[in-house]
């Protein structure tokens, strides 16, 4: 089992410095994990939200829905949409009411895509080490910070 004090080589002042310290670490090395995992098919972390909420929604659905539902707040919400319409993996059109709105939904390879990670996805596994009381109880005390 890991330990902050040792992987970075450093003390802490006190358990909440360390405890702050530790999420961030962590936090980098779970985006560490899943930017290698999803680069074998050819998208990002936060593409594969994109997808997901697509997904989600079962319709097209605004870009500003897909933008307030994201776990990741991206700035670059639009490029990250390009890379996916590039892909075939989604779909992009203007409202014919509203020009400033745009509508994304996801396409059948998008879909296909998100299938395949889903079957490989259980493989990254990165709580492996937690059971699922202590998975609760890290959940819960994540929530309690925010």
């Amino acid at each position: 089992m890991g330990d902050i004090s040792k992987d970075i080589n450093s003390k802490f002042k006190d358990q909440r410095s360390k405890a702050f310290l530790n999420i961030k670490y962590t936090a980098n090395w779970i985006n560490s994990k899943e930017v290698e995992f999803f680069k074998s098919y050819g998208i990002s972390p936060q593409q594969y939200n994109i997808l997901r909420i697509l997904r989600g929604a079962g319709t097209e659905t605004k870009v500003q829905v897909v933008k307030e539902r994201m776990v990741e707040r991206a700035p670059n919400v639009t490029r990250l949409m390009d890379k996916l319409l590039e892909k075939n993996l989604i779909v992009r059109h203007r409202c014919d009411k509203d020009r400033r709105v745009v509508f994304v939904g996801i396409t059948d390879e998008g879909l296909l895509l998100l299938s395949e990670v889903d079957t490989q996805i259980s493989d990254l596994n990165l709580l492996k080490n937690l059971s699922k009381e202590e998975a609760k109880v890290l959940s819960d005390l994540l929530d309690k910070i925010r």
